[in-house]
């Protein structure tokens, strides 16, 4: 299915290692994405975001993607990976606005006083979750998940889950969510896209 007036619409999208697909999603849909290790789907999210070259197209609410420059479109189609990247000694340095973000430091379980600590200090766990707060933040229309729980206990493995069902109400946000997890991909999303050997079904 392609060709949504709004939302996220690919359309016949490859890279080396990931045979064309197409499909779309809805505002306020979420996508789950499944399949074995090394099957594709961390390269899906990053031709989707233009992180790596791809042919094909990539729409959202209707705009290419190639129409647009690069930062703005990765504001709007935010990609967080399944270890962010750090790049300067404290967590609130990572944040352009620190204020505003911690409404989701906080439902993603993280003390609201985390910004003063060092990265160094920081488990995986709590890495995965400020990451992902740091991309809410910047309040994208799609945002595109890879495995953003995998490193996380039952409680904040649910409170990742309730704060991602929370924004795509308050803001129609389209999300691509990859997951090894069936249980979760039930419980987050009513369709899947399984990928194996870089081919989607």
């Amino acid at each position: 299915m392609t060709g949504v007036a709004g939302g996220l619409a690919v359309c016949e999208l490859a890279r080396p290692g990931l045979e064309p697909v197409s499909f779309s999603i809805p505002p306020g849909e979420c996508l789950a994405v499944s399949g074995p290790s090394g099957a594709g789907k961390s390269l899906l999210l990053r031709a989707i975001a233009d992180l790596d070259p791809s042919v094909g197209s990539v729409r959202l609410n209707g705009a290419d993607r190639d129409a647009m420059p690069a930062p703005r479109w990765r504001r709007r189609v935010a990609y967080v990976p399944t270890e962010p990247g750090w790049w300067a000694d404290g967590v609130a340095d990572h944040f352009s606005d620190w204020h505003a973000a911690r409404i989701w430091v906080t439902a993603l379980g993280l003390p609201e006083g985390c910004g003063d600590w060092p990265v160094q200090r920081l488990s995986t766990g709590e890495r995965q979750r400020l990451g992902l707060a740091r991309a809410l933040a910047i309040g994208p229309d799609v945002l595109l998940l890879d495995e953003p729980t995998s490193a996380l206990d039952p409680e904040a493995t649910a409170a990742v889950e309730t704060t991602i069902e929370r924004y795509r109400s308050e803001t129609a946000a389209a999300v691509l969510w990859v997951t090894h997890d069936r249980e979760q991909a039930g419980r987050i999303a009513a369709r899947r896209l399984t990928i194996e050997n870089g081919r989607c079904r």
